[in-house]
């Protein structure tokens, strides 16, 4: 568990199925996600089965609470890639950049395993893109057509985020 000023970042449980929910069917914070909203419960559960089925010493992949509620996730479902995920009515507080800028550092302390992390960033995601600047990550390398989603084709800029500049972060 990662607390911070505002937000708690732990594993999953099954009694956070319907926050976890309300964030994957969220249509906005879906959009640069890997695929589409869930449309039934029954999605999330599956996901979050596999979230908590996944060791954190394997995979440090986290749940995001903020007021009491799960509004999102941050973390490596498959290291070294990480990712992040808000639910959209949460966005512009600054929360994806508290979790991240908690959830790096403690990687660096505790998986000294893994000396640098990937962040796949669709371009046209200009917030997110944002915030990894923010979080000191050089400029990415672009590849086209990298995926195929429910939008359709994306691109990707990848970000490399050094054991050194998880390091250099302090908790906000």
């Amino acid at each position: 568990m990662i607390v911070t000023k505002r937000l708690v970042l732990r594993p999953a449980r099954a009694d956070d199925l319907d926050d976890v929910h309300a964030f994957l069917s969220d249509e906005a914070g879906s959009l640069y996600w890997i695929g589409p909203a869930h449309t039934d419960i029954y999605q999330s559960r599956a996901w979050i089965d596999d979230m908590m089925a996944s060791p954190q010493e394997q995979k440090p992949d986290f749940l995001i609470e903020y007021e009491g509620q799960v509004i999102g996730k941050a973390g490596c479902y498959q290291p070294p890639e990480i990712g992040y995920r808000i639910r959209s009515d949460q966005w512009g507080k600054g929360l994806a950049r508290e979790a991240m800028a908690a959830l790096l550092p403690w990687i660096a302390e505790n998986r000294p395993e893994i000396d640098h992390l990937i962040a796949d960033v669709d371009p046209r995601n200009e917030a997110s893109i944002r915030l990894l600047k923010s979080l000191g990550c050089d400029e990415p390398r672009f590849q086209a057509r990298t995926m195929e989603t429910h939008i359709g084709w994306c691109d990707s800029l990848y970000f490399t985020i050094t054991r050194d500049v998880m390091r250099a972060l302090k908790r906000d």
